[in-house]
């Protein structure tokens, strides 16, 4: 519980840390952006003016060379003359192809109306013309780079995360599948032995019913050690009925929870539902799902199995009056080493998420749930 609350904590920090990042440099950005468009305006006013003094032909005071050369300067701004009738005198930086009839001249001119407020040029006989212009393309470029970059930026992290969360998942995957046949392979021989034993009491003069619950106990940590074995490999799935396999984990786990919990059915135990199973693991599953009920409910209550049969698949709902779970954590159950019991690995439900989705192309997954009223599991299994 601890590790997934500092994981979240450092994932809000780094992406608080993003945005301060991103709004930084869309403000820098913005502020140079506007210094720019203001020094594009000055220059578009010194080349009005120069069309101004052009025309005083007149004067013979005026640096003509001076004034060509501002007019010369402006290689990037695009600019359109018209006199007051709005007709089009002049271009300047503009593709050709875009302003090559009159038809593209007025679209271009429209557009150049809404983007800036137009300069006058008033002339020494009275006459004016406006210069409409506006941003260069390399201001534009500048405008949108930010967010150009921020968006390189998140996909760039974003390959980055899921490349190494699969790597992470991929390891994550060989030291389960390492240490799971580590513990069957630790648990068989001691098994071995409980059950030589077991064999030992048959034969002396020792309680029948003990025997028989030991005998079950040993069968069953057998299975355990078969469960670990087969993590890691590809199990072995058959048609089997799955109402006959629940009725037999719900039959072993009726005496190993509390007497203050009752497990209720809704379904016929005598129907039959076939799907393809490893019903060792599919056992598995059941006891993780009810242990964790069990642990939920803190005291008496209930513990309710439905089976629905549709036609490809078969849902098994099981239901709790336990204490519930809150909506922002009901996918964080599944996730491993996530608990909220003080002992334990919190790998229950991860391994449960694994067998049904992994092995047997299921769904595991909170149907719903409520704070102090109880939660339903569904696991969903293929029919075919």
């Amino acid at each position: 519980m601890e590790i997934y609350t500092q994981k979240t904590k450092w994932k809000l920090l780094l992406f608080l840390v993003a945005v301060v990042i991103g709004i930084a440099s869309l403000f820098v950005t913005n502020e140079l952006v506007n210094d720019l468009s203001v020094e594009e305006r000055k220059k578009i006013e010194l080349w009005a003016e120069g069309i101004r003094q052009l025309s005083d032909l007149e004067r013979n005071d005026l640096d003509y060379s001076f004034i060509l050369k501002v007019m010369e300067d402006n290689t990037t701004v695009p600019v359109i003359q018209t006199d007051e009738n709005n007709t089009v005198l002049y271009t300047l930086n503009i593709p050709s192809k875009k302003v090559d009839t009159p038809e593209k001249q007025e679209k271009m001119l429209a557009k150049m109306k809404k983007s800036k407020e137009p300069i006058d040029v008033t002339f020494l006989d009275g006459n004016k013309n406006y210069v409409y212009y506006q941003d260069s393309t390399t201001l534009l470029r500048l405008t949108y780079y930010p967010y150009i970059q921020l968006s390189v930026i998140m996909l760039f992290i974003g390959i980055a995360y899921f490349a190494f969360s699969q790597s992470r998942k991929a390891e994550q995957d060989r030291v389960w599948a390492g240490m799971a046949k580590e513990t069957a392979h630790q648990l068989g021989t001691p098994t071995s032995s409980l059950l030589a034993c077991v064999d030992i009491l048959k034969e002396g003069n020792a309680r029948p019913d003990i025997t028989l619950e030991i005998e079950k106990d040993v069968l069953r940590l057998e299975k355990i050690a078969t469960r670990f074995s087969k993590i890691g490999s590809e199990p072995k799935l058959i048609p089997q009925n799955v109402i006959s396999v629940l009725n037999s984990s719900i039959e072993y786990l009726q005496t190993r929870i509390s007497t203050k919990i009752a497990i209720t059915i809704g379904y016929d135990k005598s129907d039959s539902i076939i799907a393809k199973l490893n019903a060792t693991l599919f056992e598995w599953v059941i006891e993780n799902v009810v242990k964790n009920a069990a642990d939920a409910i803190q005291g008496s209550g209930e513990i309710h199995f439905k089976i629905t049969d549709n036609v490809q698949v078969v849902y098994i709902d099981i239901t709790d009056t336990g204490r519930g779970i809150p909506k922002s954590k009901q996918k964080t159950i599944f996730q491993p080493g996530y608990t909220t019991k003080q002992r334990g690995w919190g790998l229950g439900l991860t391994l449960s998420k694994r067998i049904i989705e992994d092995y047997h192309g299921g769904k595991i997954f909170v149907n719903y749930s409520e704070v102090n009223k109880g939660s339903s599991f569904r696991v969903v299994i293929p029919k075919r």
